[in-house]
């Protein structure tokens, strides 16, 4: 198999340069597996990632939180895959619940989005997930599954594609999936992809989980067979991040 662990932090909508040059010293500092066992990618707002990844350790990447759809132009206020792409930024989170219910950002949009940046040598965290009365009504895998669909319908190469399945109930909210909920549905993801892409996109595409992931629970997290590891948000801002990477250690034990 030999997917690599891959633990992202989704800084979102914080920070000031006081409080990132405290995260990056934090994330400098940290004593971390080596490359081989983890990769690691951190998630400033657009205005702070020239000076993180500056700052950063070399080992760590630095990813934009979404990016415009096709080449820019006039759209303002958007951010396009080539400005990303100029600055050296090799990363981008696209689809994130908060802007697909926040910005209605469609299944369609999401996965246009996705190939285009792909297209400009991006690499792409595609996030899907289900909104907590989806779950209960046991659509779940219907829903992540034409999330899915909507991005498998438009491209053709997986190599640079990790997904983050984040149920959006479990977002911020302190309730984290349990290590069943989160397993039940990457393995149904692997499945979808084995049946709808092919055996090997399945078999070799990192599936990460989001949502309320801690330094608490993520071992337990990280021990599924189809957790190939976290989108953390609100965790990312704190020194736990680096137990939330060293979890990393629980799949190559």
């Amino acid at each position: 198999m030999g997917r690599k662990f891959f633990v992202g932090g989704n800084w979102k909508c914080n920070g000031t340069t006081d409080q990132v040059d405290k995260i990056v010293k934090i994330l400098n500092e940290g004593q971390v597996p080596s490359t081989d066992v983890v990769e690691v990618v951190v998630s400033p707002p657009y205005v702070f990632l020239p000076v993180v990844k500056s700052q950063l350790r070399p080992e760590f990447q630095v990813a934009a939180q979404n990016c415009w759809v096709k080449k820019g132009g006039a759209f303002t206020g958007e951010v396009s895959a080539e400005m990303l792409v100029n600055l050296g930024v090799p990363w981008v989170i696209l689809g994130h619940s908060e802007r697909r219910s926040l910005l209605e950002e469609s299944n369609e949009f999401v996965g246009d989005k996705v190939a285009y940046a792909l297209s400009q040598g991006l690499k792409v965290i595609a996030c899907v997930g289900e909104m907590l009365e989806q779950r209960e009504s046991g659509s779940t895998m219907d829903v992540v599954a034409a999330q899915t669909k909507a991005i498998a319908e438009r491209i053709k190469d997986w190599t640079n594609v990790v997904v983050a399945y984040e149920p959006v109930w479990a977002i911020g909210t302190g309730k984290v999936a349990t290590p069943a909920q989160a397993q039940e549905v990457h393995a149904g993801l692997r499945k979808w992809l084995a049946t709808n892409v092919s055996t090997e996109v399945a078999e070799s595409t990192r599936i990460i989980y989001g949502g309320s992931v801690t330094g608490g629970n993520c071992k337990e997290l990280a021990a599924q067979p189809d957790v190939d590891g976290f989108l953390v948000g609100g965790a990312s801002l704190k020194p736990e991040f680096i137990d939330i990477i060293c979890s990393a250690t629980v799949k190559s034990a």
